[in-house]
């Protein structure tokens, strides 16, 4: 009898794992190691030892991942300012790359053949799992269930579930898929599916209130940066872990973070998705803030450049990449004297600004004052004004010409 090899599941507990574990037994001469990555999913985790043994696994690791995730994926990304499509804080897409990353050490570890995952074949993340395996480990054989076996949608999943007695975190009548970690919620399917309809926000909303059923009184937050990393909250040093947590706490209850997106997706078509991410609305938008005292013009407008490509590789599953590492270097360079504190005002799911202070700031309040002062001549301005439009003077002057000899 052949020997049995032994696959490694990227386990979550969710539907589509809970059913792979019997799936890949009943299709395979083969043991399953499965491996949840501990991104600050919480409570979700608790009962997966249990969940994993009923559904046939040999082994199970939880793996916490969460402070790496914040120092190593989390703080590159909010240093680049990078937000997918002008919305998306990229909650789930960055947290793909560590989670593969530990699935290959894993992996290799416990002398599996073959990783498998349960991403469905029209989303992104079979993509950036499968992208970073690749890089990590190049030799290691892929298995997706979604792409080959005979089910066709959540509700056969729901079936097959059921048949066997498998225990699933949903219903048919609560059907979202959902992805949590310690940067952000997200919620796709269901009715969502139709771009027209509102979200019901009372039974989709785990961490963050209503803007409308937020306090009727602002709440003030100071966050403190050094280069480009948050490091207090209200004055307190908060390792990252207790931060996040901490802003996560401050933003849910004054309905910060809200975010509804029809997003393109990497495989070509466009997915409608509701995402919670109080915390992170409030590091990223504090950070654009010091930048603005902080970086000088050019620096800043060709960082916006940079920005956005850095977005896509993380969203297309590109972290492991040359590109995607040149850019974090130069990103790096930016951020010396991005250092100060940022005062904000919550209210109702708004963040206002109420003030910032760098010792590094580049305002200058005596050149730039409308009062009288002794750096800038105004008399200055006019030859500025005449060399820099000089080429529309030039071509203005060309087209009289060209206008008389007609």
């Amino acid at each position: 009898m052949l020997e049995k090899e032994k696959f490694l599941l990227a386990y979550s507990g969710g539907l589509d794992t809970s059913i792979i574990i019997p799936w890949l037994k009943e299709n395979y001469h083969c043991d399953v190691v499965a491996m949840a990555g501990d991104v600050g999913q919480g409570e979700e985790l608790d009962p997966l030892y249990e969940k994993a043994e009923k559904s046939g696994a040999i082994k199970l690791y939880i793996e916490d991942l969460t402070e790496e995730f914040i120092t190593d994926y989390v703080y590159p990304t909010l240093k680049a300012s990078s937000v997918y499509e002008n919305k998306y804080l990229l909650g789930t897409s960055f947290a793909r790359p560590i989670i593969a990353k530990r699935l290959v050490e894993i992996a290799i570890r416990e002398n599996c053949t073959a990783i498998v995952h349960g991403c469905t074949g029209k989303g992104n993340d079979q993509v950036r799992f499968e992208l970073s395996i690749k890089a990590l480990a190049p030799h290691m054989k892929i298995i997706a269930p979604w792409r080959i076996w005979d089910i066709k949608s959540r509700d056969d999943a729901i079936d097959y579930a059921n048949e066997r007695n498998i225990p699933i975190p949903v219903t048919k009548k609560d059907n979202y898929s959902r992805d949590r970690n310690i940067w952000h919620l997200s919620h796709e399917g269901s009715e969502l599916e139709d771009p027209e309809i509102e979200p019901d926000f009372d039974k989709i909303l785990k961490l963050v209130v209503k803007p409308e059923d937020a306090p009727d009184k602002p709440e003030y937050v100071e966050v403190g940066f050094e280069s480009g990393i948050p490091f207090s909250v209200n004055g307190e040093k908060l390792p990252p872990v207790a931060l996040l947590e901490k802003l996560n706490e401050i933003g849910g209850r004054n309905g910060v973070g809200i975010i509804d997106i029809t997003e393109n997706r990497l495989v070509g078509m466009k997915s409608r998705g509701i995402y919670e991410t109080p915390g992170g609305s409030i590091l990223f938008y504090a950070h654009n803030e010091l930048e603005y005292l902080c970086l000088d013009k050019e620096t800043y407008h060709y960082k916006e450049i940079v920005s956005k490509k850095f977005a896509e590789l993380i969203y297309n599953g590109q972290w492991f990449t040359p590109l995607r590492e040149a850019i974090s270097s130069f990103v790096d360079s930016t951020q010396v004297n991005v250092t100060g504190l940022v005062k904000m005002k919550l209210y109702k799911g708004n963040i206002i600004s109420a003030g910032t202070f760098s010792e590094y700031s580049l305002h200058d309040e005596e050149l730039s004052t409308f009062g009288e002062d002794e750096i800038y001549n105004q008399a200055d301005a006019e030859g500025f004004i005449n060399l820099f439009g000089l080429p529309l003077k030039v071509q203005a002057l060309k087209n009289e010409k060209l206008k008389d000899k007609k």
